[in-house]
């Protein structure tokens, strides 16, 4: 499993730059200099547009399937030791989620045009609504979304996060930024997955895709709050956060837990 250390790395440089240009993309919003806010789908198409196009959409593209690589390796290898219980079988599914999901981003980034577009998941639940007890299965999904967000919040507050680092390797002062700034990023995603979740529940409750919000517009709706610009503000730059987070995992993180220490949950 050696090889899989140096492909995990580059795979969690290639996520934490998508989410760092999701993030400064809504703080520009936030601060009033235009544009609009967007999602990770978006954000491949923020770096082909704006920085410098082709050669950075292909390294993107190889990054992110970098970290589908390693997210399989996760899933089918148990490296991050979950254990063969009903709530290890849980944590290893949502790592083939997670990959099925960045394969789709590395597929954008290399300009296949599939999963593509901020409608993409507004036009999955309105496949899923045209079928028999399809409301059920998308209200399920919101449910479980909004379970993530709530876990995110969980492991910002009780740093479970940590568990995958490498401490003893990390100075004092870095350890302590790197729990600000993960505990930052975690909540903002909490934040966000919150919202979707909470969109995905309405599209089933009403039998309507047009409920539906992906990240960039569950961003909008907190700019569209009572001190909207501040709010959106905080949450941009806590995707910032997460993004940075994913930058000191690419360094620190243990890619391969030794056999019998527990693991961190998500």
């Amino acid at each position: 499993m050696a090889v899989i250390e140096p492909i995990a790395r580059v795979g969690l440089v290639a996520r934490g730059a998508l989410y760092v240009v999701v993030g400064l993309t809504a703080v520009r919003v936030a601060v009033g200099l235009g544009g609009r806010t967007t999602d990770t789908h978006g954000a491949v198409a923020e770096v082909g547009r704006f920085y410098a196009g082709g050669v950075l959409l292909l390294v993107l593209a190889l990054g992110l399937a970098a970290y589908v690589v390693w997210r399989v390796a996760q899933a089918i290898g148990d490296l991050d030791e979950h254990g063969s219980g009903l709530k290890g079988w849980a944590m290893r599914l949502g790592e083939l989620i997670s990959a099925l999901i960045h394969f789709g981003l590395a597929l954008t980034a290399a300009g296949v045009a599939v999963f593509v577009g901020a409608g993409s998941l507004r036009n999955w639940v309105a496949r899923a609504l045209a079928e028999p007890l399809g409301a059920w299965a998308v209200g399920l999904a919101g449910a479980i979304v909004m379970g993530v967000g709530v876990n995110q919040f969980y492991r910002a507050w009780t740093v479970k996060f940590e568990e995958d680092l490498q401490l003893d390797q990390m100075s004092p002062r870095a350890q302590a930024w790197a729990r600000r700034i993960g505990r930052f990023g975690l909540a903002a995603r909490g934040v966000t997955f919150l919202i979707v979740g909470w969109f995905l529940i309405r599209a089933a409750f009403y039998v309507s895709a047009r409920e539906v919000k992906d990240m960039g517009e569950a961003l909008r709706v907190l700019g569209a709050q009572p001190y909207g610009a501040w709010l959106l503000g905080v949450v941009a730059c806590g995707t910032i956060a997460y993004g940075v987070s994913s930058f000191l995992e690419a360094r620190y993180r243990r890619i391969v837990r030794p056999p019998g220490t527990s693991p961190a949950s998500g």
